[in-house]
């Protein structure tokens, strides 16, 4: 339901791979990751008429682009520690707000200050704004409360800022849709395992071939590029050592929460330097609250713990008192792409700039190797447009820019991912006997129908979990638990399952959906889990297995 497969060639059958095996991939321009600024690569490239191809070893947003605050930055927060960071932000977020406001609420923010807090910094917030070119008002702290209830009477100072909520998700499907639509392509599921290199006539060396595994099947092909672009976040280090290339990667796990609520109307900081537990942002129905700061020596495990849940809700209270109080659906983690330029091995990552890097390797010989890395969701685009500036030079194509003036939507539906939308589009046009799948998002039958008959046109694969990719399936209150059920029983009925799958599809939406509920097990969220436990476990005979494998 949100971008087209028909591009796509999907290697789980004897007919694709014989076609696979016959067919040249060529392309000029391999983007290498599927998130924000990958697929923002593609549809930059794939505006100025240059052929673009997106691999994506898991699905769309698996990395970073998919796991932070959905916060579209002011750039308030960067005005003391990085103000060019501040700069950009606040730049980009007024061209996003104009050309993709679909994707986006404005709610504004607040920087709000608590007893305790450091008062040189309250003093000196709005000069640091001003110098940064970053809106802030000053307001007062009676107004402050009556706009937000939920805010601490301790509070002592706050300042509004053009802060706002962005749907990561929604971004970057709609430029994968648009970049589609404009002739590029798109394989998730496919996994880039090494590049095979040539000498050229000056000594450098160019990427002739990159080997890439589908991660579904296990098949391996190549495709053959003139430019790859090395958009892997913080995976970012391991692709260019194909090339025996080293870069400096620093592994910064940040740890969210998700309220079952919405708490507050605006986005919420917290008015001191940048630190942990100190940020809000309303998401639609939710609210997501955050994050942490924790040193990662590598990738294997990126997980929320239980001590950073009780840490991030004991620092929130102090802004928020019913962050202590409210009901939490889940947790999520994510690894920052930071690039480390003094080769630090200790203190706060914090420090480290939020700036992007963008890194042409022929200056270690690979002429065709570029890697774009570091950065935020609110710069995306312009780490796209700085990115495909460099791919046409290397093409010797002189097309200029056109993301920060052409609206970002695609012909493609993609309203089912938002929350809230499917009932507003079933109350405006209702369907005779219709009736809620999905009672946590209520997602009727009609629209999950619509869903299932677009994947069966565009795509091989027949899972619940393209259902959840696509829609709004097991991301509330349940986290699945009923919704499964009533979806995986219409899966049979529309034929879009067959024999043992469907509960196959439950047991691993329900693991991956575990994950998330892990770390925030106590009061009515516990409850709920043994009764998920003794639906799925003992009536229907599944045995669950935790993210520790554990059972």
């Amino acid at each position: 339901m949100i971008f087209s497969f028909s591009n796509i060639i999907f290697l789980n059958d004897k007919k694709n791979k014989a076609l696979t095996m016959k067919k040249k991939l060529e392309v000029q321009v391999l983007i290498i990751g599927g998130g924000v600024t990958g697929t923002g690569i593609a549809r930059d490239l794939a505006l100025r008429g240059i052929s673009a191809l997106v691999i994506e070893k898991g699905n769309i947003n698996d990395g970073a682009s998919g796991r932070n605050h959905g916060l579209l930055h002011s750039g308030a927060r960067y005005v003391g520690s990085d103000p060019d960071s501040a700069v950009e932000c606040a730049r980009e977020a007024q061209i996003l707000k104009k050309i993709a406001p679909h994707c986006i609420e404005d709610t504004g923010g607040l920087y709000v200050a608590v007893k305790g807090d450091d008062e040189s910094y309250i003093a000196d917030f709005s000069n640091l704004c001003k110098k940064s070119g970053v809106a802030c008002q000053d307001i007062s702290v009676q107004e402050t409360l009556e706009l937000e209830p939920a805010l601490s009477k301790d509070a002592i100072a706050a300042f509004k800022v053009k802060d706002a909520s962005v749907d990561p998700f929604h971004l970057s499907l709609e430029n994968m849709n648009q970049a589609i639509e404009h002739g590029a392509k798109y394989y998730s599921n496919c996994q880039a395992m090494g590049f095979v290199l040539e000498k050229t006539i000056s000594g450098n060396r160019v990427i002739e071939k990159v080997e890439v595994r589908n991660n579904l099947t296990g098949e391996c092909f190549n495709i053959t590029p003139q430019v790859v672009i090395n958009a892997a976040g913080a995976w970012a280090g391991m692709v260019t050592d194909f090339a025996g290339i080293g870069l400096d990667m620093i592994y910064s796990k940040g740890t969210l929460l998700v309220t079952h609520d919405r708490l507050t109307t605006h986005v919420i900081n917290r008015l001191r330097p940048a630190a942990d537990g100190d940020i809000l942002v309303p998401g639609r129905t939710v609210s997501i609250f955050g994050t942490t700061s924790t040193r990662l020596d590598n990738l294997d495990e990126i997980q929320p713990e239980f001590d950073e849940t009780d840490f991030l809700v004991a620092q929130g209270s102090q802004m928020i008192p019913g962050l202590e109080t409210a009901r939490y659906i889940r947790a999520y983690a994510g690894v920052r792409p930071l690039v480390s330029s003094r080769h630090e091995t200790k203190g706060d990552d914090r420090a480290v700039s939020r700036g992007f890097y963008l890194f042409d390797h022929a200056r270690d010989q690979v002429d065709n190797l570029v890697t774009i890395t570091g950065g935020k969701v609110t710069t995306y685009r312009l780490m796209a447009e700085k990115t495909a500036d460099l791919a046409a030079e290397k093409l010797k194509v002189s097309t200029p820019c056109t993301t920060a003036d052409i609206p970002l939507i695609s012909k493609a539906p993609s309203k089912l991912i938002e929350a809230g939308m499917s009932v507003k589009l079933w109350a405006r046009d209702p369907v005779p006997g219709d009736s809620m799948m999905c009672e946590c998002e209520m997602v009727p039958k009609s629209h999950f129908k619509e869903l299932i008959l677009w994947l069966k046109q565009n795509r091989e694969t027949a899972d619940l979990n393209s259902l959840r990719i696509h829609s709004r399936l097991g991301k509330g209150a349940c986290q699945g638990t009923f919704c499964s059920l009533r979806v995986t029983g219409f899966m049979y009925d529309e034929a879009y399952i067959k024999e043992s799958q469907g509960l196959d599809n439950i047991k691993f939406l329900l693991n991956e959906r575990f994950k998330g509920q892990k770390p925030v097990l106590w009061g009515s969220q516990l409850a709920q889990t043994e009764l998920n436990e003794g639906i799925f476990c003992s009536f229907f005979g599944l045995d669950m297995v935790d993210p520790d494998g554990k059972g």
